[in-house]
């Protein structure tokens, strides 16, 4: 997941095209992340060490970790936590564009560090991208909107499922405040009771989501199309109205809307937009809450 934020911001810069970007990613998706690297990183070995050790191994007929734990950069257990951290994205990533030769490692870091500055991140922040935890990445990126309780655990676990059902390299951006949204695509559903919410995933972005819940191919976006992606809206809120019934909050799901003309959505009232990246086609999660909404 690390690859999708940070890879998109340095196409933004230019440090890489789409087609470096798109192979880049192929490759981390496959790759296990070299046990030289991962020592670097944790600062177990030193870069000289591990090309040392990566120099030796061409020359013997030994695994990375026995041939340093025999020249006494590493010990055994230290062999054995590393060798748990080979399915690291952040490292992945990191290895596919230095053995692309597109980037050097004090590149990326130059990089890392101007990203880290641009995006306002703390290192926490940082740490959390890294981690591909999407319950540590969410927080980051509905940070300062405003957002009541209720919407952020909404979109918490909507990302959850995304992450589950759709596609695990899912990228968010910044939630918005708005009060008018249009589009031609809204696969939705509305929630009535002790809150009355809208949740709607928008644009032209529902024919992946639908693809990658649903298993198979659409044509177009039609009915049918926008019906898997309100079958996905369904069950998130199916497993938010439990959530919300175990703290003793009644809710109820009104059946589900789909809309494939040119719709407005409007409120005087709150509405946030999420944008989320599938396969770097954007969707935006809209979500109005307690003043009544308006669809034209």
């Amino acid at each position: 997941m690390f690859g999708v934020y940070f890879g998109k911001y340095l196409q933004d810069i230019g440090a890489l095209t789409a087609e470096q970007y798109e192979e880049v990613i192929k490759v981390s998706r496959t790759s296990r992340v070299k046990m030289g690297l991962l020592a670097v990183n944790e600062g177990y070995m030193t870069q000289a060490q591990a090309e040392e050790v990566n120099q030796l191994q061409a020359m013997q007929d030994a695994r990375f970790g026995d041939i340093a734990i025999s020249k006494g950069y590493l010990t055994e257990d230290q062999v054995s936590t590393l060798l748990k951290k080979q399915g690291d994205s952040y490292l992945l990533f990191v290895q596919a564009l230095i053995e692309s030769g597109v980037l050097s490692l004090e590149d990326i870091q130059k990089h890392l560090n101007h990203y880290k500055k641009s995006e306002r991140l703390t290192s926490l922040d940082l740490d959390a991208i890294k981690s591909s935890d999407i319950d540590k990445i969410i927080p980051i990126f509905l940070r300062d909107s405003n957002a009541p309780t209720i919407v952020k655990d909404y979109v918490a676990l909507m990302a959850r499922n995304i992450v589950r059902f759709i596609d695990s390299k899912v990228r968010f951006d910044k939630i918005e405040k708005i009060h008018t949204y249009t589009t031609k695509y809204i696969a939705s559903q509305c929630f009535t009771g002790d809150y009355e919410l809208f949740i709607g995933v928008c644009g032209a972005g529902n024919k992946v989501f639908a693809e990658q819940y649903a298993k198979e191919g659409f044509d177009q976006i039609d009915e049918d199309c926008l019906d898997a992606v309100c079958e996905f809206i369904n069950v998130c809120n199916g497993l938010f109205a439990s959530k919300l019934s175990q703290e003793e909050v009644q809710i109820d799901m009104l059946p589900p809307n789909m809309y494939v003309d040119d719709t407005t959505i409007s409120t005087e009232g709150m509405m946030f937009m999420l944008p989320c990246f599938v396969d770097g086609v954007r969707s935006d999660i809209v979500i109005c809450m307690e003043t009544k909404w308006n669809i034209a």
